[in-house]
């Protein structure tokens, strides 16, 4: 992950003389990928949402990185962002992904970075009945102020549910009920196993490419160059 004390993310995206090696990655696992203007280009905006330690990073590592990463944690402060291409039958969906923090001192912030976002993926913990009512707030705010953003409820840390039925605190058909009333998706993962996280970020990116999404005439994808393969991570601090 990129950091950016000094400047913003917006200063180092328009410098075409930046090209920042990532960090944090083995170099036997990576090619060569920079954070330039020349990464691609993003077809839809996706945003994470959801109470603080639920697992909204570890569910982005583990699909862009496809790793677990061991603490200790940092909480996310302000966002980080990731874009990643999907192939859809013959097309590639860029999604440009935004991971917002979850303390609630940075509420105000998340706002500012799901605004215009056609998806929002809202996270809970299943081992937490708390963090679920977390959800439902952001779920709110969400049909008050994005309509045309579609929802994905996402519960976390499944592997914890599988190793102790008894620590599921979140029971799965009240989340399927209100998944079944505003019309959302819902699917339980496991950042530490990898399940159901491809399947998730998949189903974004194919409801994105079908009439799943209503349809924003003004809307154009947002370029950021031409590369297909690469992506770039990057965290804004405020």
């Amino acid at each position: 992950m990129l950091l950016f004390p000094n400047s913003t993310l917006a200063e180092r995206l328009a410098s075409k003389q930046s090209k920042t090696q990532l960090v944090g990655i083995p170099v036997n696992e990576r090619e060569d990928i920079f954070l330039t203007m020349t990464a691609m280009r993003v077809d839809a905006k996706v945003v994470m949402l959801g109470k603080e330690s639920v697992g909204k990073t570890s569910l982005v590592e583990r699909y862009v990185h496809h790793r677990f990463l061991v603490g200790p944690y940092q909480n996310t402060i302000g966002a980080a962002f990731v874009a990643k291409p999907n192939h859809v039958g013959d097309k590639v969906i860029t999604l440009g992904i935004w991971d917002t923090a979850g303390s609630e001192r940075y509420e105000a912030m998340s706002r500012i970075y799901y605004r215009g976002a056609r998806a929002a993926i809202v996270c809970y913990d299943l081992t937490d009945s708390s963090s679920f009512q977390r959800a439902r707030f952001w779920v709110k705010e969400l049909q008050n102020c994005e309509e045309h953003c579609k929802i994905y409820l996402c519960g976390t840390k499944n592997d914890l549910i599988e190793a102790d039925r008894g620590a599921r605190h979140v029971d799965y058909h009240d989340v399927q009920d209100f998944a079944d009333e505003i019309g959302a998706q819902h699917f339980e993962t496991s950042s530490k196993t990898g399940n159901n996280v491809d399947e998730l970020f998949q189903k974004v990116a194919e409801d994105y490419n079908s009439s799943s999404f209503e349809v924003m005439p003004e809307e154009k994808g947002v370029d950021l160059g031409q590369k297909k393969d690469s992506y770039f991570y990057a965290c804004c601090h405020h």
